[in-house]
């Protein structure tokens, strides 16, 4: 009977986390078709970097109102709509005959990944064998750099070789979805005391770092910040810089530099899962600076292996900034507060998703993409170091007893 929920637990844990790659991987799909949308529906760069932040303030809806309805209804019960919504935002882009359909299609995305991504991470973590939980954290994080890493791949390959290239990768994607949908079914149900009563549900949003732990937040806080900034100048601009600067407007090439990017970041969070959580920040936070430094010489220099090395550096520096910033904020929250202090951090998080990428697209209007991508370059380079200097100081030490496992 044992070994018969032990092998449930295992193959729900396969389950979930391949389900939270597949939601993941709509957040990227789009990316390398941003050029023909441009081009068949006239918009400029303000509008594009528009379309991409309007999936943050999906997540943020989600994470801001949703994020506890899976403890009081059940993962699944919040799973399926997730799905659902999903499967909404695919069809919105597959039958898009306009920009106002990407809108749409971008805010339901953003929200449906949002819903999932709080509801299957935590599933995740309570699926895993006792004494598990920080391998829950890097099965959760690896299946979201996957997806990630999929996403263009799948948008990328029919574009590139003129194959219904606004149809298909949606038709493959709503085809996934549905298929998810199914399998989750089979993912057992880990939250034993659900409301039924829909007047008992709390949406309401807590915010808020206490005074005394202020100085140890900033670190992870800025690290954040830098972390998703950089995220999002690849996932929406990337086509851009490459047909512009690098003359390359082939999809799959920009498709495959995404890929690069986050399958790295991937394989960092195994490779470097033993390394100390302050370590991993720290060290993220002082190779922002190099990566983003080849990443402008890259477009100056007209280069593709400049490109390539500084996504792979990138990628290291993601996958370390991320897990490394939220395990310090999980640590220096004070039990009775870390819904607040972690709903904090989420929002600095998806701030830096968004604004950076909007300021580029308003500074591009009135200056040039080059100019703009150079002042992003430093702003990310500035926040490095001030982020490097006050984590030396202020990020707490993990504690010797820290389990890898």
């Amino acid at each position: 009977m044992c070994a018969t929920h032990a092998q449930r637990s295992g193959r729900g844990l396969s389950l979930a986390a391949a389900a939270l790659a597949v939601m993941f991987v709509g957040a990227t799909l789009p990316t390398p078709l941003y050029p023909l949308y441009r081009q068949r529906f006239g918009f400029g760069e303000i509008t594009l970097t528009l379309v991409y932040s309007i999936y943050v303030l999906g997540n943020l809806c989600a994470l801001f109102f949703f994020a506890r309805l899976s403890d009081q209804i059940g993962r699944k019960a919040t799973a399926w709509p997730a799905v659902v919504i999903g499967a909404a935002s695919t069809v919105a882009f597959g039958l898009a005959s306009g920009t106002a359909w990407l809108f749409v299609a971008r805010a339901l995305s953003g929200f449906a990944t949002g819903l999932a991504s709080s509801t299957l991470t935590a599933w995740i973590a309570e699926l895993q064998p006792e004494g598990r939980s920080r391998a829950g954290a890097v099965t959760a994080t690896v299946a979201n750099f996957l997806g990630l890493a999929i996403g263009p791949l799948i948008g990328s390959l029919p574009a590139q070789f003129g194959v219904q290239p606004l149809r298909l990768p949606f038709v493959v994607y709503l085809v996934t979805l549905a298929a998810m949908g199914i399998a989750l079914s089979y993912v057992p149900e880990t939250v034993e005391r659900r409301t039924r009563d829909f007047s008992e549900l709390s949406m309401r949003p807590r915010f808020g770092v206490p005074k005394e732990r202020l100085a140890a937040f900033v670190s992870p806080a800025v690290t954040a910040f830098v972390t998703f900034a950089l995220i999002g100048f690849y996932a929406a601009l990337i086509p851009s810089l490459l047909a512009d600067a690098l003359k390359d407007p082939r999809p799959l090439v920009s498709g495959a530099v995404l890929f690069l990017l986050f399958a790295v970041a991937a394989i960092a969070v195994v490779a470097t899962r033993a390394m100390a959580s302050r370590t991993a920040m720290l060290v993220s936070l002082a190779l922002y600076p190099p990566a983003v430094a080849l990443l402008i010489l890259s477009e100056h220099a007209h280069r593709h292996s400049l490109l390539l090395a500084a996504s792979a550096l990138a990628g290291i520096a993601t996958s370390l900034g991320y897990r490394g910033s939220l395990a310090l904020v999980n640590r220096i929250a004070p039990q009775e507060r870390r819904g607040e202090v972690v709903s904090t951090y989420l929002i600095v998080m998806f701030c830096g998703n968004s604004l950076p990428v909007i300021g580029i697209g308003l500074l591009s209007a009135r200056t040039g993409a080059s100019i703009a991508h150079v002042a992003f370059a430093a702003l990310i380079a500035a926040l490095a170091v001030i982020g490097l200097a006050v984590g030396w100081k202020y990020a707490p030490r993990d504690p010797a007893t820290e389990s890898i496992e």
